[in-house]
Order: C-alpha cells, then sequence, then structure tokens
C-alpha cells in the first residue's frame, strides 16, 4: 500500500494520543480520516485540527465495548466514503496493580476495551477491508509477548490480540488482506493518567518507566511507514526492540531485568 492518497483510514481512540497523532498523519498522506471515540469533546477538537488543514474528516462517537455500538458506527462509515481500506485498533485502557489485589471487574473492562473492541470493530469492518485488499493495524505492546509485573490484566489483553490478529492474519492470507501488530514501547499519552487501581478506580501512584518516553507524532511517522511497507509486525525505540529480542531469546533473563525494573513500583503493595 504505498500510495495513501484516497484511501479511508478508521481510527479506534482516535481522539487523543497515538490515534490523534496517525490521524493527522495519514491525513498529510492523503488520506480520508475516520475518528472513533468515546470522548466527544475531544473527537469534535481533532477534527476541527485535521479539517483546518483541508484534511478530510469525520468523527462518530461510540463505545467499543458495545458491539452494536461498533456494527453501527463502522457501517456509517463504509456507507459516507463508501468502504474502509485501513482499520487501526488503536483504543486501550491499562491497569496497575498485583494480581492478588486486583477485583475480577478491572480484568472484563481491560479486556472488554482492548480485546472485544479491536474485536468487534474488525468483524463490522472485515467484509470491506476485503473487497479492497486492506489492512489491519493493531496497537499493542511488548506486554503483549512477553510478561509485565503488576499489569496481569493490561498484558493478558495485549496476549490475547496477538493471539487473534496472527491467527486472522493466516485466514485473510489469500484474500490479500494484511494485519500489522504495533508494539510502540512507553509512549507520552493520556494513557496512565487513566490507569485502573486493583478496585477499579483510577491508579495515582507514581509508575516506572523504562528508557525514554517517545512522542506520538513519532510514534505515528513510523506506523504509516510500516502500513506503506505492508510490515507484519513493528517494534519501536530501542528499549522496545532490546526487550522484544531478550524476550523471544532468553525469557528468563528478560523476567529478571523486568522484575528489577518495574517491581519498585509496588512495593507499597504487600502479597
Amino acid at each position: 500500500m504505498k500510495d495513501l492518497k484516497g484511501k479511508v483510514v478508521a481510527i479506534t481512540g482516535g481522539a487523543s494520543g497515538i490515534g490523534a497523532a496517525l490521524s493527522l498523519e495519514f491525513g498529510l498522506h492523503g488520506s480520508t480520516i475516520a475518528l472513533i471515540d468515546v470522548d466527544k469533546k475531544s473527537l469534535q477538537q481533532q477534527v476541527a485540527l485535521l479539517q483546518s488543514k483541508n484534511i478530510s474528516a469525520i468523527g462518530l462517537h461510540c463505545d467499543i465495548t458495545d458491539e452494536r455500538q461498533c456494527t453501527v458506527t463502522i457501517a456509517k462509515i463504509i456507507k459516507k466514503f463508501g468502504g474502509i481500506d485501513i482499520l487501526v485498533n488503536n483504543a486501550g485502557i491499562t491497569q496497575r496493580s498485583l494480581f492478588i489485589h486486583t477485583k475480577s471487574l478491572v480484568f472484563h473492562k481491560v479486556m472488554a476495551v482492548n480485546f472485544f473492541g479491536a474485536l468487534y470493530c474488525t468483524k463490522a469492518a472485515l467484509e470491506s477491508l476485503i473487497k479492497r485488499k486492506g489492512m489491519i493495524v493493531v496497537i499493542t505492546s511488548i506486554a503483549g509477548i512477553a510478561p509485565l509485573y503488576g499489569r496481569t490484566g493490561y498484558s493478558a489483553s495485549k496476549h490475547a490480540l496477538h493471539g487473534l490478529f496472527e491467527s486472522l492474519r493466516a485466514e485473510l492470507i489469500d484474500y490479500g488482506v494484511g494485519v500489522m501488530m504495533v508494539c510502540p514501547g512507553f509512549t507520552k499519552t493520556n494513557l496512565q493518567m487513566r490507569a485502573l487501581a486493583g478496585n477499579g478506580s483510577i491508579n495515582v501512584q507514581k509508575r516506572a518507566i523504562v528508557g525514554k518516553e517517545v512522542q506520538p507524532q513519532n510514534v505515528a511517522r513510523a506506523i504509516v511507514k510500516g502500513v506503506m511497507k505492508q510490515k507484519r509486525t513493528l517494534v519501536l525505540t530501542p528499549v522496545g526492540k532490546l526487550s522484544f529480542f531478550i524476550a523471544k531469546l532468553f525469557p528468563r533473563l528478560y523476567e529478571q531485568m523486568m522484575i528489577k525494573s518495574v517491581k519498585e513500583e509496588f512495593d507499597d503493595e504487600a502479597l
């Protein structure tokens, strides 16, 4: 997909963070943008920003944990633009708490957004993506291929995304539909400001950061380049790439390094 001009790009969680940065980057390449988000105010602001730059864009309010809303929202995009060429499953939430202190409802909420939201939107868009030989982009994490201390719910949801979409990729090869898994690394967004604590409230404790946080704009540029090159997996940042290879080749070493880097964050949460 070397030429993105005129391509219809639907982005979940498109009103802020990586999603917003992607909407601008795709738009600057001539794509038509459909933003999907639950935050109405931020959605309106991002659409206005895109339109001020002469980018064709619409915003649709949608709670992606509701399958019916996803189906209706995707149908609206297809009706307005004739189809979807690229679906970016970007919307997500995180969780920071030890498993023993985390209520089951937190796991349900994280899976509802991170996993089922992506599943619902993909199911709704798949026929159009097949017709247009399009591409599915999934924003996942190193936590989707390796363990992450204190984030069992988040890591479980990202592992589930890899299982679903890497298997789906195999099913779609004969139809010409690509699937790209993206592991961005630590990115400066408001995702962590909404991280769930073990009881389901917002976690206000300071978090550990491994390496340097990158800007969403840099992530967006790399993702768009990855789409144009039809990449299958995109791992970003030096720390992310190093973690990816150590986790694959030396899992026990990775586990020890990861625990050392993150465990201190949970010193107050005794088992």
